[in-house]
């Protein structure tokens, strides 16, 4: 499966140290296809610049050690998608998951909870261990 995750996720693995989130990304990266955006890159760099500047290395690092396919986020999104969602921040992430192809978008991110799309399927963490990881 191709798996993208969004910033959320990798802001509570990565920052706050989440054990579960961790162990999470690694099995996603050793059974399946990890697909990170460059919008969700620069969204995660953004953050620890403005809330833990001192972890700016540790995050190089870590996106240097991380397996994951690249997804490169246009610039210019279509206005005609199909798809609704009240944050237009969020328009950018779901935009990368369809066109990677994701079969998953693992988000935190309660605004994701209402949007009705076949593709990719829409999880939290814990719902996504539940369904994929037996």
């Amino acid at each position: 499966m191709r798996i993208m995750l969004d910033t959320n996720v990798l802001i509570s693995g990565f920052a706050f140290h989440s054990q579960s989130l961790m162990e999470m990304m690694c099995w996603i990266g050793e059974a399946h296809q990890l697909v990170l955006s460059t919008y969700v890159i620069s969204e995660l760099k953004e953050v620890i610049v403005r809330k833990a500047p001192g972890l700016q290395n540790a995050l190089d690092a870590f996106l240097l050690h991380l397996p994951y396919e690249l997804c490169y986020t246009p610039e210019r999104i279509p206005d005609n998608l199909p798809f609704e969602i009240r944050d237009p921040d969020d328009i950018a992430v779901l935009y990368s998951a369809i066109i990677a192809e994701a079969d998953v978008l693992i988000t935190g991110d309660k605004d994701f909870a209402e949007i009705k799309i076949e593709k990719p399927e829409i999880l939290t963490p814990s719902e996504f261990m539940a369904k994929y990881h037996q």
